[in-house]
């Protein structure tokens, strides 16, 4: 692909846009990689941008006579294969990953290089194609939770982590850290892990015990940098001193283990448990960023939002009401909550002052 210079007049749906678009904005209006529809041009348009940068791709002369343009269905079949593959790849992430957990539970040591060669595939695929990252949420069910749990946080991790510009060296030891962050759990009764109500205090208690039990499994390990098992180790510790196993705090608690607490938090939350359902990707991020503001890094919550929670003028969303409608405006300093033209009835809803209201998942 290289970059070409489009007017606004010859734009056509199905362009894709080669980098951000502002106007005297904090926020794009329109982002790159964007698959323009008509929407998006009027938005352009109506903002006054008289042209911008788009993809173009290189191809053969031989080639032009065959191309084959695809049209809107045949784009949207192809990205729903596309997200087939993917979670087909992911469940057999999960289902390689349970045969290992129900070793450990059996007694057997964790095998780092197994553990490795089964979580860094899904890293590779899921850091490439960061748009499928929702999917984890899509896919994840109570009975199995557990599993869906260690995987996804494996990937979210290192998704994480190359969003805040880690090496790939650190990308790739934050996914296993990730993947084995619950490993303990496997020495937990399984009647507490698997109890459908909540947990008394003293179950609660020994499960707590999982990140000990986690650090003790892989400690000696030399396939895992001693950063990545001290993450193990603290991944439920909050820089406010709440959390466990050891009350850690502030500057006690490096990045990496603030990268582990946060994609483990943010995938809890967003996914089905036998005890409540799952809430919005958005609204969990508000959450971390307002009702739990104190407990997590900011920059790391702030990347959770670069990759999972960006809204642009003119992307379609679905609200937690039911809803469906399309981005008119992107608040500067409550960029979770824009402003929503309703497809029902063509009416504006500020999600600003509709605070029961929230972003569930991006349409397009």
């Amino acid at each position: 692909m290289i970059e070409a210079v489009k007017k606004i007049r010859d734009l056509r749906p199905g362009t894709t846009l080669y980098e951000d678009v502002y106007m005297n904005t904090s926020y794009p209006i329109v982002r790159k990689n964007t698959i323009l529809t008509d929407e998006h041009i009027k938005v352009l348009q109506s903002f006054g941008v008289r042209e911008v940068k788009i993809q173009q791709r290189i191809e053969k002369k031989e080639d032009t006579a065959t191309k084959k343009v695809l049209n809107a269905d045949e784009l949207i079949s192809q990205l729903q294969l596309e997200k087939e593959v993917i979670e087909d790849k992911y469940k057999k992430t999960v289902e390689a990953y349970k045969k290992e957990f129900s070793s450990w539970r059996a007694g057997t040591k964790v095998d780092i290089a197994k553990v490795r060669s089964i979580i860094i595939p899904a890293v590779e695929l899921f850091t490439t194609e960061k748009k499928m990252l929702t999917l984890l949420n899509d896919v994840s069910n109570s009975k199995d939770y557990i599993y869906h749990h260690s995987v996804a946080v494996g990937i979210l991790s290192a998704a994480l982590s190359k969003e805040m510009g880690f090496s790939v060296g650190e990308i790739l030891q934050m996914g296993i850290a990730g993947v084995l962050a619950d490993s303990g759990m496997s020495k937990i009764d399984s009647s507490i892990i698997e109890k459908v109500a909540f947990l008394t205090n003293d179950e609660f208690n020994e499960v707590k015990k999982h990140a000990l039990y986690s650090y003790q499994m892989v400690k000696d390990s030399p396939l895992i940098r001693s950063q990545m098992k001290i993450a193990i180790l603290q991944h439920h510790e909050r820089l406010d001193g709440s959390g466990y196993p050891r009350g850690d705090k502030l500057e006690q608690i490096p990045i990496y283990s603030q990268i582990l607490a946060v994609a483990d938090v943010y995938h809890a939350m967003t996914s089905e448990r036998v005890y409540r359902e799952k809430e919005s990707p958005f609204k969990v991020i508000e959450m971390l960023t307002e009702e739990e503001f104190g407990k997590f890094d900011i920059l790391v919550v702030q990347a959770l939002q670069n990759l999972i929670g960006q809204l642009t003028i003119g992307t379609k969303v679905k609200l937690t009401n039911g809803e469906t409608g399309s981005v008119i405006f992107v608040h500067r300093d409550a960029a979770l909550r824009p402003t929503i033209k309703l497809a029902s009835d063509g009416s504006v809803l500020d999600l600003t002052t509709n605070r029961t209201i929230a972003v569930e998942r991006v349409l397009n």
